[in-house]
């Protein structure tokens, strides 16, 4: 169990919104805490604490699953076959992205930014949705809160899972980046971690 919905609101304002919660957020935060409580009640708090916080900062502090920014030709610079950058290009065919427009179309969605055909591939097939096929589901909220929690509970993006960051002898909110994304903006994460761990216990 954690804190009732309006106290969490009430500290989150405070600590993550600089005193002002748009209707949005409200919304994606509801909607994040009631795909725990459905799909993963009992687990530890701290794992969901650091998806809050994963969510925040990946989605600009929305709380809403996003697409990717940048238009057509910064997706195909960085995604693309026929990028420009010779070593982007060969990223992309090493990551399954073949075909010219897969930059566009395997583009970074949801609550963590899902990219590149292979990812959409092997990911669909964990949660049984073909998202090959039809990569922009990945935006619709309870597809995107599967790929968060399952995924980040998993290992499924970069082989590490919150129990290696989160168990009874460790709390390691700077590391725990590396479940995402090396240790870009750790510290900053794990500042939001924290801030969502004590509104969950206040």
């Amino acid at each position: 169990m954690f804190a009732e919905r309006k106290t969490f609101f009430d500290h989150v304002r405070a600590s993550l919104f600089a005193g002002k919660l748009l209707q949005g957020r409200v919304d994606g935060l509801n909607h994040l805490l009631d795909q725990w409580e459905a799909r993963h009640s009992g687990k530890d708090i701290r794992w969901l604490a650091y998806a809050l916080a994963t969510a925040y900062h990946e989605t600009g502090f929305t709380m809403q699953p996003v697409s990717e920014q940048g238009g057509a030709v910064y997706l195909t610079y960085m995604y693309d076959p026929q990028s420009p950058n010779p070593k982007r290009a060969a990223l992309a065919k090493a990551n399954g992205n073949t075909h010219p427009g897969d930059g566009v179309k395997y583009c970074g969605r949801g609550y963590v930014q899902l990219t590149w055909a292979n990812n959409y591939r092997r990911i669909g097939d964990l949660i049984g949705i073909d998202l090959l096929s039809h990569p922009e589901r990945a935006v619709e909220p309870e597809i995107a809160a599967r790929i968060l929690y399952e995924g980040m509970m998993g290992g499924w993006f970069s082989g590490v899972g919150l129990a290696r960051y989160f168990n009874a002898k460790t709390t390691d909110w700077k590391n725990a980046r590396r479940i995402i994304n090396g240790l870009d903006c750790a510290d900053r994460i794990a500042g939001y971690a924290k801030a969502f761990y004590a509104a969950l216990h206040v």
